[in-house]
C-alpha cells in the first residue's frame, strides 16, 4: 500500500488568476512528499552534510486531473515503482482529502548523487533493501 507522505492545504497565495492551486505549488508538494518517501527508503537527510550525498531529480512526468481551489485539504500517497542501480523511480498521487478525487499524479526518477563530484552514485545497500520493500504497482491508492 502506498505511504502517506504529505498533507497540505491550499492557501490563497498559492492560487493563480483562475482561483486554483498553481503548478509551482503542486511541484513543491510533490518535492516534500519525495523527501518523506526517500526517508522511508533508508535515506537520511544527514547524509547531505556527512557524506555529501543526496538526490538529483532527473525526470518528472505529471498528469493534472482536477483543480484544487483555495482552502482544499489534500494528501499525497507515494510508492517506489523501480529500484535501479543509481536511481529510484517513484509515483505520487495527490488527492483532495474531502472527496478522495485524484487531482494530480507524478512519476519521478531521482538519481542518487555525489553532491561534491556532481555525478551519480550507486544506491547504498540500505536504500536498495528498504526501497525494494516499498515497491508497489503503479495503480492509484483507494481514497
Amino acid at each position: 500500500m502506498p505511504l502517506l507522505t504529505y498533507q497540505g492545504v491550499v492557501y490563497p497565495a498559492q492560487c493563480d488568476a483562475m482561483g486554483h492551486m498553481n503548478v509551482q505549488f503542486y511541484i513543491a508538494a510533490f518535492d516534500r512528499s519525495l523527501w518523506h518517501l526517500m526517508a522511508a527508503s533508508g535515506y537520511s537527510a544527514a547524509w547531505i552534510a556527512e557524506r555529501r550525498e543526496g538526490w538529483a531529480d532527473r525526470r518528472y512526468e505529471i498528469d493534472f486531473r482536477q483543480e484544487l481551489p483555495v482552502g482544499s485539504l489534500f494528501e499525497i500517497h507515494s510508492a517506489v515503482v523501480k529500484v535501479g542501480r543509481t536511481s529510484l523511480t517513484t509515483r505520487h498521487w495527490l488527492a483532495n482529502k474531502a472527496d478522495g478525487v485524484l487531482c494530480a499524479e507524478l512519476l519521478a526518477v531521482s538519481v542518487y548523487f555525489d553532491l561534491a563530484g556532481r555525478k551519480s552514485l550507486p544506491l547504498p545497500a540500505a536504500i536498495v533493501t528498504a526501497a525494494g520493500g516499498l515497491v508497489e504497482a503503479v495503480t492509484a491508492p483507494a481514497p
